[in-house]
Formats: C-alpha cells, sequence, structure tokens
C-alpha cells in the first residue's frame, strides 16, 4: 500500500517514463472478461472486465505479483520495487519470469463501482478477489501452473488465501505485510472508522455525490499516518511539533484522486478476510516477510508465530526496524528482502499439477 492516495497518483504518473528507463522489458497491458461471474453475495455480472500488466514473455515461468488496497498493477511499477527485482540478474528477472501483476476487482482499470453502478455494484470480498485472479491466470492467460504468487499488503492476504484455495497451482508463495489471521483489532478499528467518517459525510449522499466526500482526505490521512510509515521513521522525520505540522499539511494539501464509492468498496473487502483456518492445506513454499514495525501486523501479538506453525513449508523474515524502515509500507520497498527471494526460488521445488 502507499502512504496516501496522492503518492499512488504520483506512481501513476511516472510508470511510463520509468518503465522505458527500467532495466527490464517494456510492460504490456491488457483486459479479460470473465462471463457470469458469481460473488460471494451471490451476485452475477455477465460480464467482469479485469484489467493486467505483464512484464516479460509468456515462454518465461509464470509469476504472479498481486498488489496492495487502492493499488493497480501499474503501482507495482516502482523503482524500489520493480526496480529490484524485475532486471537482468534480479531475482525475478523479467527475460526469465512471466511477470502477471492483476488489477483486482474494484481497482486500477478493471471492472469497479466508479464505471457506473455506484453502490448497485455487488458488495465484493477477498475470495472473490482471488478467484477472479485465478480466472484471469488460468482461463485468460492460459496460465496452469505457477512458479510464485508474492503479494504485498492486502496483496499479502490474497496470497495466504491462493495457498490454500489452489494448494497446487504454485511451487511458492511469499506474502508480504500482512498476516493469515482474522482482520480484527486495530487494524480493522482504524478501517471501520475511516469508513464511517467517509459515509457520515453528508457530501457521501448515500453514495450518490456530487463531489467527492470533503472529510474523505481527512479520514485517509488520519488512517495512514497511524496505521503507516515506522515509529523510528516518524520520529526521525518530525521530531518537532512544526515538523509533524508540516507533513499533516503537506498530505492534507495533496489531492485525493480516488473515487469514494471505489475507496469505501476496496476497504471494507477486507472485513471478512480470515485465512487462518485451512492453513494446513498449503502445499507450497511460503515465505512470509514482514516488518517488525508494522502496525497493522504487529508481531508482538504472537498471533503471527503461532500461525506459522501451521504451515507445513513455512518460515518468517522479519524485517527489523529502523528509521529507514517505514513501517507497514517497508515492504514496498524489494531492497529488504530481494536476497530472501533469491534464496526461496533457488530452494523451492518445482511442483505441477
Amino acid at each position: 500500500m502507499r502512504a496516501s492516495c496522492a503518492a499512488l497518483t504520483g506512481v501513476l504518473l511516472s510508470v511510463s517514463t520509468w518503465a522505458m528507463a527500467a532495466d527490464y522489458p517494456a510492460p504490456k497491458q491488457g483486459d479479460w472478461i470473465a462471463r457470469d461471474f458469481k460473488f460471494h453475495t451471490g451476485e452475477t455480472m455477465p460480464e467482469l472486465r479485469l484489467h493486467y500488466t505483464t512484464v516479460g514473455e509468456p515462454s518465461g515461468q509464470p509469476v504472479l505479483v498481486l498488489h496492495g488496497t487502492g493499488g493497480s498493477g501499474v503501482s507495482m511499477l516502482t523503482p524500489s520495487f520493480a526496480g529490484e527485482l524485475f532486471g537482468a540478474g534480479q531475482p525475478l528477472d523479467a527475460s526469465k519470469y512471466y511477470i502477471i501483476i492483476p488489477d483486482s476487482i474494484g481497482h486500477g482499470k478493471s471492472s469497479k463501482p466508479s464505471d457506473g453502478m455506484k453502490t448497485s455494484f455487488p458488495k465484493y470480498d477477498y475470495e472473490d478477489m482471488v478467484e477472479a485472479q485465478y480466472r484471469l491466470v488460468t482461463e485468460g492467460l492460459g496460465v496452469k501452473h505457477l512458479r510464485l504468487v508474492i503479494g504485498n499488503s492486502m496483496g499479502g492476504m490474497h496470497t495466504w488465501l491462493w495457498g490454500e484455495k489452489y494448494p497446487k497451482t504454485m511451487d511458492a508463495l511469499i506474502p508480504m505485510a500482512s498476516q493469515p489471521t482474522e482482520m480484527a483489532s486495530r487494524n480493522w478499528m482504524l478501517r471501520r472508522i475511516m469508513l464511517d467518517t467517509i459515509r457520515n459525510d453528508p457530501d457521501y449522499n448515500g453514495g450518490n455525490y456530487a463531489s467527492q466526500p470533503r472529510m474523505m482526505k481527512y479520514a485517509i490521512t488520519a488512517y495512514g499516518i497511524a496505521s503507516i510509515g515506522g515509529t523510528l521513521a516518524y520520529q526521525s522525520q518530525a521530531p518537532t511539533a512544526a515538523k509533524a505540522d508540516k507533513i499533516v499539511d503537506e498530505r492534507l494539501a495533496a489531492p485525493i484522486t480516488a473515487d469514494a464509492n471505489d475507496f469505501v468498496y476496496q476497504w471494507e473487502s477486507s472485513h471478512d478476510y480470515n485465512a487462518s483456518e485451512k492453513l494446513e492445506a498449503i502445499e507450497a513454499s511460503l515465505l512470509l516477510i514482514n516488518s517488525a514495525d508494522d502496525e497493522r501486523n504487529p508481531p508482538e501479538t504472537g498471533i503471527t508465530d503461532a500461525a506459522m506453525k501451521r504451515v507445513k513449508n513455512g518460515r518468517l523474515y522479519l524485517i527489523s526496524a529502523s528509521t529507514e524502515t517505514r513501517g507497514h509500507g517497508t515492504t514496498s520497498n524489494a531492497k529488504f528482502y530481494s536476497e530472501q527471494i533469491r534464496q526461496l526460488l533457488q530452494t523451492a521445488p518445482q511442483r505441477t499439477m
């Protein structure tokens, strides 16, 4: 995830230039229609559009990369992520791997409420999003087996679900900035407050707004500061009230480009997430990458350690907190774990369906 919608906007504006300059093949984009897609609510969409980005050629070993809440395929093409992983000689060298990055339901250029349905759009959850990704990969792109599924934040939670729902489909799994346990505690409390703030803004008007709700930027900024950034990093960046005020002022001044209905759907989709019941079903080699200062997935609770004991071929790599880490945002920078990815791919057995 990104610290703010403004940061995501910057990614979207710069990605084309970066892609041309990056040391990996130019990304390609496409769309595929999943027909008669049935959501967990029982609702069906005759045509669900799924947008995707690929890097590399289909002849390479397939790798699925899953973005965070509010992101998209292009939001993963940053110097700190793709620039550390997709280039020549790097762990996910795109001359050897076929990298697939879907826009999840409700995100990017995939079908979403702001396309016209507004709050009539089916209420989707993470299970629906993963099923759509699976259909895109297998039906749309004809890929039957993946070398790796790797995801960050929401994409990390999706990665856990991939391992449980489709255990024979991949050789390796790398969930990042995530836990397989129920969405709860401070993580959900803050999400709930953010969503209620937007919905209770009179400007929201039940989702039939003429302009984006004015309180939305305050809700997003408060959630971002509370749940991403890193305690040591914030202390370093804002050791005085004046410097803290400057950061807040800059974030509130940045334009919000997200559509409110899209935003509410994206964050509310996490409400029933819980991958803890089927951990024993995971067969692939699994490397969980978390940061010690992750505000949303604090390691001191012990719930992640307890869950990992139930994963047959799993291990945890915990990035130590420092002024260089960014709490929940740490895993957006692959310099902290690129070698761990390389080692996993060197050791994970090649499996077939």
